[in-house]
């Protein structure tokens, strides 16, 4: 029981920023999906257009979609504000590249 909660103490949140007809934004899920069957992580998906809730999404990321944001499933949920520091990654992405970076959020 314990080494299964140690497991969730690490696990990491990924954050998809995308938007509709968007070629790249659905091989960045094919490349999600391949990390998924070798690493499971939390995940949460915003549409840059669609979602209200927090206009500066669109502001920030219009041009960048997809966009992925990086982090240890305990940390708060993202805001535009942080976004500069958030660990991202945009565009194209390897599942290398996305289990690097789920390797740094797992260790801060």
């Amino acid at each position: 029981m314990r080494a299964t909660t140690i497991l969730f103490q690490h696990a990491c949140r990924i954050t998809l920023f995308t938007r509709e007809n968007c070629g790249l934004c659905t091989q960045a899920r094919s490349v999600l999906s391949n990390v998924w069957d070798a690493r499971h992580f939390e995940y949460k998906e915003i549409d840059i257009i669609k979602d209200e809730s927090v206009p500066r999404w669109r502001d920030l990321y219009e041009f960048d979609v997809p966009v992925i944001h990086v982090s240890r499933a305990v940390a708060p949920e993202e805001h535009p504000k942080s976004a500069s520091k958030a660990l991202k990654l945009m565009h194209r992405f390897t599942v290398d590249e996305v289990q690097a970076k789920m390797d740094v959020a797992e260790g801060a």
